[in-house]
């Protein structure tokens, strides 16, 4: 068997071109800002990337960058600032923080109105009641791809490896609200290629390359590969053995090119979501 890739480059594509003339359609031009603090160079190609795609989608974008050195009361400070700017319609402050930043703390201080990453406890708690609310990124992204390689959810057993705010637990809340039977997974879980194994969907969202092997799947079982992993020699690798799962897979996301391309594309989705949602 030779898994079908899903490619989030192309997917991506297509929405940002969707969002882009729905900005195109409305009255004003949505904002969003992007607050960096520190020099982390993965962190900073990733906002540069952020700025360039909100700015062909026509979303103004400010980024703000703050030094490493910055104390939690001044990140607050410029918090405070953006959810009170008429002009900004979505904030984003780029993690990790520095030690000295409670990023929890952070998170709640953004308006849950302006939470693009929809990590609030009030965006996350709309999400887990089944209510409408900003739903993180990568998670959106990711169901964004299942549902366009046709991937039935309904009745479907979905793995979820990992359970981070960011991507584990809001993906099992989106697999749920999509009648699928969920099983979150985590560094507790008791035969976890055994479960996997029992699983028609398959999402690696725990940060260890390679660790999912084709050893690991159902045959013809879907995988959602979250996971972006830079090795010695510099090359990018998921979570999931790329060449042991394809073999395996009935379907399969890349890294590079997977579900990386699909959380700024629902990233400029949410701004502009935000943006109609506050002027009504």
């Amino acid at each position: 068997m030779s898994a079908t890739v899903i490619d989030g480059k192309a997917v991506a594509a297509a929405l940002r071109a969707t969002v882009a003339a729905r900005a195109a359609e409305l009255a004003f031009q949505p904002g969003l800002a992007v607050v960096l603090v520190g020099d982390d160079p993965a962190s900073a190609v990733y906002v540069r990337s952020k700025d360039r795609a909100a700015s062909a989608s026509g979303i103004a974008a400010r980024t703000i960058r703050l030094p490493a050195a910055t104390s939690q009361a001044e990140l607050l400070g410029v918090v405070r600032q953006l959810n009170d700017d008429p002009a900004i319609d979505g904030i984003l402050v780029q993690m990790p923080l520095p030690p000295q930043i409670d990023t929890a703390v952070v998170i709640d201080a953004i308006d849950p109105a302006k939470d693009v990453d929809g990590l609030h406890p009030v965006n996350a708690g709309l999400l887990a009641s089944g209510r409408s609310g900003l739903v993180p990124c990568t998670p959106s992204g990711a169901m964004k791809l299942l549902a366009h390689a046709g991937v039935p959810l309904s009745g479907a057993r979905a793995i979820v490896l990992g359970r981070s705010v960011l991507v584990g637990r809001p993906m099992a809340a989106l697999l749920t609200a999509a009648d699928a039977t969920v099983t979150l997974a985590h560094s507790r879980t008791r035969d976890l290629p055994g479960e996997c194994r029992r699983a028609d969907i398959v999402v690696a969202a725990v940060g260890r390359a390679r660790m999912v092997g084709g050893e690991w799947l159902k045959p013809g079982a879907v995988v959602i590969d979250v996971g972006i992993n830079r090795l010695p020699d510099g090359r990018l690798v998921g979570d999931a053995d790329y060449e042991s799962c394809a073999a395996v897979a009935g379907a399969i996301t890349p890294v590079p090119g997977g579900v990386g391309p699909m959380t700024i594309a629902c990233l400029l989705e949410n701004t502009v979501l935000a943006a109609v949602r506050r002027r009504r």
